[in-house]
């Protein structure tokens, strides 16, 4: 069965608070494209940029500033970064 990511557009800043997410590490990724497997749970939040994200065998979707993501454990995956991307990120 594929593995799919799981976002949340425009989370509200209560929320953001409660879960710690200033306070998570920052990652910033440049345009272009690349694959990455994912061996823990890792959410981010994107504060600058876009990208597109296809899990192997399943529909690419797109993110943007604002954007809460779950990447699951064990999903396997193409990146496409179209505008750099700074994201707050924690992993599990």
């Amino acid at each position: 069965m594929p593995i799919e990511i799981a976002v949340e557009h425009n989370p509200s800043p209560d929320k953001l608070e409660v879960m710690g997410v200033f306070d998570w590490a920052i990652s910033e990724q440049e345009a272009g494209a690349f694959s990455r497997t994912y061996e823990r749970k890792e959410l981010c939040y994107i504060l600058e940029g876009s990208c597109s994200i296809t899990p192997t065998g399943c529909s690419t979707q797109h993110f943007k500033k604002g954007d809460l993501i779950s990447l699951p454990k064990d999903l396997e995956c193409l990146w496409i970064v179209t505008k750099p991307v700074k994201m707050h990120c924690h992993i599990w």
